[in-house]
């Protein structure tokens, strides 16, 4: 960027850019375009003379941009020239059809679109007004041309050359005031075809054609010469020189051979008359430098009455930017050198200041009589809001001088600024907001609040910002707020930041909610894995880290096609039929969205237990889920491979749910019920006699306790038929699957270890099967039954007209429960006597009709 200026782009959220300006090293401003232009793009073209020329792409246009001028140091912009020609380079870069013409203050010419015709327009008093550039009345050939304007006018192509070797479409030159050479046409629009090079002597007031074709051409001895080299493809072997301003031309050859011309070098402003030409004769050869001394075209050096005046004006006007200038220059003709300091500038005097010397003011528009009049989104007694009173202040009159104008001001001017006195004022229109504009920010990070007052002294209200964390910060004045006031927020939440001014004469306030957020890094979805149908069943999602009132969760049932969206990590949720059902949730926060899903299991009715264990299993726990999964996967072996999920937390517990079969009908659903019901009670008996127990270390064993039993309810709407003998035949059967088990697989399975009340003998430790690192507690089996005692105990019960003699398992099974309820044998479930003791004692159970899960109250952490 040149000049001695800087800008910034910012870009918030919701897509609208905001620019800042920083001159002279100073603090960033943020930069004042009128309120509704709304810019979607902007690319600096200069920052020279203290003020910024910006094009910027407004909402509404999509090809072409706008020429917008600022004041010094560049912080109110106004509108100079609306739908200007832009186009993308080879690299992607913006080129804007805008040219500063060299040696002459305040003149540019730009390439507008106007009813869909690029034409091109000068100003010379810095974009205030424009104009259509005048036609040569001739052609080359001095044919009559007949173009008249607004009708017909002259066109040049203003892009900068992407060879710096080559002149480009355009040339000016500060040492040759008044003199531009370009490439263009003549007609309605700017074409690029039937295109010519034409020239001006007088600052584009006037044009003539040189060639029919395109030329390079460069300033030669200071700019007292002029050389044109034709642009082609082909190979040349001749150049042109021209001493009088390109009306005449003298060709001269340069090489014998044809030379395919790549670029020429010159020393710039030098004595040095050498000429450089690099190319080649043929694609195949290598490269040829052609040096050429042109000193030879002047026969001395200029003296005094070689020069004559030229007067910069602007069709006829000569006042132009403020003065009057009158420029040297060598006569036409005059074969002799420049010399290389001598001064162009003949004479400059100002002149009085007119509205020609005035452009419209920040928020004033230009009318069609050519008065500026405010826009209808600006209120003209603005800078009398914020001034003090007993002072006084300058209230524009809607211009603002041209920048780098000279005009000199006789008397009172109507267009400049009036001083008039500050009136006591009570606060108003207090904006609050911070300097990103944004209405978020990460945990810990530094907040910047600005605040402005539209109306008020600002030197005499004092201003109160109140954090919405329990902090509050005061100033005396505004004035010492006008760099922002920092903050950190160290936890996560939605803060109200309230801003307060207040003075002798009133009050005003400002509000703003403020989230502020940390980075989401997990989910999990806490959800109980048995539901009972037709009731509501809690879920909720743990995030991590926590987040306070920032986040959105999007909740999924089943295959639900719309979410429902809560601000809360917890739902309440009705399962309408049995079976499997899925849920996912998501949880956003920002541009961060994470998941997590689980499937739950409903039922009509269970049972439950509540477990705990071993003190010395807490001194281990480490409260992650990994080590919960190890545990449950150590416990789940524990109570014959079923699964098991721990609570998280101390002291270590979980939970175990006793289900129906899938397949129970309801008109089973009362057997089913009281089968639940046994087996409970057979868990009960075994977790309270310690028979549950794995080994968590060599020298550490832990024992599974019943806590207590859960009030889950078993669903009993209807008088169920109490002759299901099927039914029940399959929830007893799971007891048998216990006992068949430990006996029938008692060298397959390590952690099982029974003993009898009356021996003491011991079984032989077993190898486990599960895996070489699972270490799991040893059960001990002695004193079996004989064969014919459980014969005669499977007659007994047969005898006696049980009801559940349906052959249940797939495989052989003899199973006794001692002194309980329930025998096997041979498949054929029958009902007995006691039920005080359970040492169980298996042999071979298959497979059982009833499921046993073992679960927590957060299933998310299995």
């Amino acid at each position: 960027m040149c000049g001695k200026g800087t800008v910034n782009r910012q870009v918030t959220k919701s897509g609208r850019a905001s620019y800042f300006v920083s001159y002279m090293r100073e603090s960033f401003k943020r930069m004042k375009l009128p309120k509704y232009c709304l810019p979607k793009d902007m690319h600096i073209i200069s920052t020279d003379e203290k003020q910024v020329f910006a094009a910027v792409q407004e909402w509404n246009q999509n090809n072409t941009y706008s020429l917008y001028i600022s004041d010094s140091p560049g912080v109110y912009f106004i509108l100079s020239l609306e739908n200007l020609r832009t186009i993308r380079g080879p690299a992607g870069n913006l080129l804007v059809d805008f040219y500063k013409v060299e040696g002459i203050n305040g003149m540019y010419l730009a390439n507008k679109l106007v009813d869909n015709y690029i034409k091109t327009f000068i100003t010379y008093n810095k974009g205030q007004t424009w104009s259509l550039l005048p036609a040569p009345a001739t052609d080359v050939a001095g044919n009559n041309l007949h173009c008249i304007l607004p009708f017909c006018s002259l066109h040049l192509h203003l892009e900068m050359s992407e060879n710096p070797y080559t002149s480009g479409p355009i040339t000016s030159k500060k040492s040759v005031p008044g003199i531009i050479v370009a490439t263009g046409n003549i007609g309605t629009e700017l074409s690029s075809t039937n295109l010519g090079m034409f020239i001006t002597s007088d600052a584009g007031n006037s044009w003539r054609q040189i060639f029919d074709e395109e030329y390079n051409v460069w300033f030669l001895d200071n700019g007292g010469a002029l050389l044109a080299v034709l642009q082609a493809a082909a190979p040349i072997r001749h150049l042109w020189i021209s001493l009088d301003e390109g009306k005449k031309w003298d060709r001269h050859s340069f090489s014998l051979a044809p030379l395919y011309v790549d670029g020429v070098l010159m020393e710039p402003e030098s004595d040095n008359h050498i000429i450089t030409f690099f190319g080649h004769f043929s694609h195949r050869s290598e490269w040829q430098l052609i040096k050429i001394d042109y000193k030879g075209l002047f026969s001395r050096r200029c003296m005094d009455g070689d020069y004559q005046t030229w007067y910069l004006h602007n069709k006829g006007e000569l006042c132009v930017m403020g003065e009057k200038q009158i420029y040297m220059k060598r006569r036409p003709g005059n074969r002799c050198m420049l010399a290389q300091d001598y001064s162009r500038i003949y004479s400059s005097e100002p002149c009085p200041c007119t509205a020609y010397d005035f452009e419209c003011d920040y928020g004033w528009e230009r009318q069609a009589d050519g008065n500026c009049s405010p826009a209808f989104w600006f209120n003209p007694n603005g800078a009398a809001k914020s001034c003090s009173t007993s002072q006084s202040f300058l209230n524009s009159t809607g211009y603002r001088k041209v920048l780098s104008n000279n005009c000199k001001e006789a008397g009172r001017n109507v267009y400049s600024p009036r001083r008039q006195p500050c009136r006591p004022r009570a606060p108003r229109g207090l904006q609050l907001s911070t300097s990103q504009g944004e209405l978020s920010s990460p945990v810990g990070s530094n907040v910047t609040f600005m605040v402005s007052l539209n109306e008020g002294d600002s030197l005499r209200t004092s201003i109160q910002l109140d954090f919405g964390d329990g902090i509050k910060i005061t100033y005396s004045n505004l004035s010492r707020a006008d760099d922002g006031i920092k903050h950190i927020y160290r936890t996560t939440g939605i803060y109200r930041v309230t801003a307060t001014a207040e003075n002798s004469h009133g009050s005003d306030s400002s509000t703003l909610f403020l989230h502020i957020t940390s980075p989401l890094e997990r989910v999990y979805l806490s959800a109980p894995i048995v539901a009972i149908r037709g009731k509501e069943a809690n879920l909720t999602a743990v995030v991590w880290p926590s987040h306070t009132r920032t986040l959105t969760f999007f909740w999924w049932f089943d295959n639900s096609s719309e979410p429902i969206i809560t601000l809360e990590g917890s739902i309440s949720h009705t399962f309408q039929r049995e079976g499997k059902s899925k849920v996912t949730v998501q949880v956003a926060s920002g541009s961060t969205v994470m998941q997590d899903s689980k499937v739950i299991t409903v039922k009509e009715f269970f049972r439950s237990l509540l477990l705990s264990f071993s003190p010395a299993l807490d001194e281990h726990n480490p409260d992650i889920p990994e080590w919960r999964e190890d545990i449950g996967r150590v416990v789940r072996t524990a109570l014959s491979q079923l699964l098991v999920s721990l609570y998280p937390g101390l002291p270590t517990t979980a939970e175990l749910f006793i289900l129906p079969d899938e397949q129970t009908s309801t008109e089973h659903k009362r057997g089913s019920e009281e089968a639940l019901e046994t087996i409970s009670n057979i868990f009960v008996t075994a977790l309270n006699q310690g028979l549950i127990q794995f080994e968590l270390k060599a020298d550490i064993r832990i024992i599974v306790y019943m806590t207590q039993q859960t009030l889950a309810p078993l669903v009993d709407s209807n008088s169920l038929p109490s002759g299901s003998a099927m039914l029940m035949l399959l929830i007893v059967v799971f007891v048998g699957l216990a006992a068949f088990f430990i006996y029938k697989f008692k060298r397959k399975i390590p952690w099982i270890h029974v003993q009898t009340e009356d021996s003491h003998e011991k079984e032989p430790e077993v190898i486990s099967t599960v895996g070489q690192n699972d270490t799991m507690s040893k059960v001990k089996l002695s004193e079996f039954p004989s064969q014919k005692e459980l014969m005669e105990k499977e007659l007994e019960a047969r005898n006696i007209g049980n009801p559940f003699k349906m052959p249940l398992l797939q495989a052989n099974c003899d199973c006794v429960v001692k002194k309980c309820a329930i025998i096997i044998t041979n498949g054929v479930v029958t009902q007995n006597l006691h039920f005080n003791e359970a040492a169980l004692l298996c042999k071979s159970c298959e497979a059982s009709l009833f499921s046993i899960y073992v679960t927590s109250k957060y299933p998310g952490y299995v």
